[in-house]
């Protein structure tokens, strides 16, 4: 099979047929491999772009180019964790299979934000660009971060989902594929959100210059951050804490 098949084979993922995706994670195959990296980089780093282009092109490189990172980190420190929860919890489905399952799950996560990324990039256009000096321009900001945790969380749930059917055929019951599903998805989430505050993807701190990674990388949370952004838009928060 060539590498041009195995993307031609992405929308049978997308949709989640099972029959073939079955048979897919029972024997590795390096050109589908290749190509569900491929497909997670470039939807990766078009979403990103379409982040970081509400702050500045030069931001708009930077994220494009940390984003991919975020979800290829993150796929890879997930890899071990969710092949030993799954046997754990009631998913009969060995390393392998496990691997190439999160691998899956990846590719169709990057997919959904590679088709957010003009809707993201609607939003930054109708956002103020940041002004220290402008109340809308500390709300746009915010707003900026809420809405994007929100397209990557989205797609994130629906990428682990697509995959339920495959986990109900390996599990014990429909009990224990929902717990792997659960597992996975925290798993996911307490990594993946760390990874992004290390690297910093999105538009970084405005009232700093643009720079591929800030001086305040160890700085503060993730969940802080989010919690912060969402507290302003209710409270119509003007100030952004140094």
């Amino acid at each position: 099979m060539n590498a041009f098949a195995s993307l031609l084979e992405i929308p049978v993922l997308l949709r989640g047929e099972m029959a073939m995706v079955a048979a897919w994670i029972e024997r590795w195959s390096r050109r589908r491999a290749l190509a569900w990296l491929l497909v997670t980089v470039l939807g990766a780093a078009l979403f990103g772009a379409a982040i970081g282009w509400w702050r500045a092109p030069l931001q708009a490189l930077f994220t494009a180019t940390k984003f991919p990172l975020v979800l290829l980190l993150t796929a890879l420190g997930n890899a071990l964790l969710n092949a030993m929860l799954a046997p754990l919890l009631g998913v009969n489905m060995g390393l392998r299979q496990s691997l190439l399952a999160v691998l899956m799950s990846f590719t169709i996560a990057a997919a959904i934000l590679g088709a957010f990324a003009p809707l993201q990039l609607f939003v930054g256009w109708n956002v103020p660009s940041f002004n220290l000096e402008l109340r809308s321009a500390f709300l746009g900001y915010r707003f900026m971060q809420f809405a994007t945790v929100s397209f990557i969380a989205f797609a994130g749930v629906m990428a682990n989902v697509r995959l339920l059917p495959l986990l109900r055929a390996h599990a014990e019951s429909d009990a224990a594929a929902w717990r792997v599903l659960l597992a996975w998805l925290a798993g996911n989430l307490f990594l993946g959100s760390q990874i992004c505050w290390v690297l910093r993807p999105f538009v970084g701190r405005p009232q700093d210059p643009v720079e591929f990674l800030g001086s305040s990388l160890f700085q503060g949370s993730f969940y802080e951050t989010v919690f912060e952004a969402a507290r302003a838009i209710v409270l119509q928060q003007t100030e952004i804490e140094p």
